[in-house]
């Protein structure tokens, strides 16, 4: 949604020697996928791997609490966006071979109090990622999902306080490269 800012990461991208194009919008739209896919498939002329990292902890609190507005952005951010751009990519996908990697998270396997919609949204990722692993398959497309705990950034560091357990940006990135190359040609429908 912020075009200054996706055109500012594109320019990290490319001093770091990687191509890349920008392609701002809300992803909970449809329209923006498939302007993401499209511009992939203008530049680069084929479409390898999705990568479904939008979303994030936006609500938070009791679930008596927790207005109507607050649980729709949680499952529109979370999961709809993930359902969105693997729709748009799925024809390109089949062409390629190629992967799907969404983002669930460690509160899909161990729920807590005050995350009850955050939890949901991500149990509706893993399941969008199992589906969708059963559906692509014969058409040779992976679908798998990595589900992080509190990945180390600014903001948790922050909010966690002393003596929480971090998992590492470079972590997640083995991850992600892992699952969307050849390497895990074989592997699908896991979280």
């Amino acid at each position: 949604r912020n075009a200054v800012g996706v055109a500012e990461r594109v320019k990290e991208f490319a001093a770091r020697g990687i191509d890349a194009r920008p392609a701002a919008g809300d992803l909970t739209e449809p329209d923006v996928a498939a302007l993401a896919v499209e511009t992939a498939l203008k530049h680069f002329g084929r479409l390898d791997a999705v990568v479904n990292v939008a979303g994030g902890l936006t609500t938070y609190g009791p679930v008596a609490k927790t207005g109507v507005e607050g649980f729709d952005r949680e499952i529109a951010i979370n999961l709809k966006t993930a359902y969105l751009m693997s729709r748009a990519a799925v024809g390109p996908l089949g062409e390629s071979r190629g992967a799907v990697v969404n983002f669930a998270s460690v509160a899909y396997f161990r729920p807590q109090a005050q995350m009850a919609v955050y939890s949901a949204a991500k149990a509706g990722v893993a399941a969008l990622t199992q589906s969708l692993a059963a559906e692509l398959w014969p058409a040779g497309v992976r679908v798998n999902a990595i589900a992080p705990g509190m990945v180390r950034t600014p903001e948790n560091v922050a909010s966690a306080g002393p003596g929480a357990h971090y998992v590492e940006m470079e972590q997640i990135i083995a991850a992600v490269l892992f699952l969307a190359g050849d390497a895990s040609s074989g592997i699908t429908g896991h979280i």
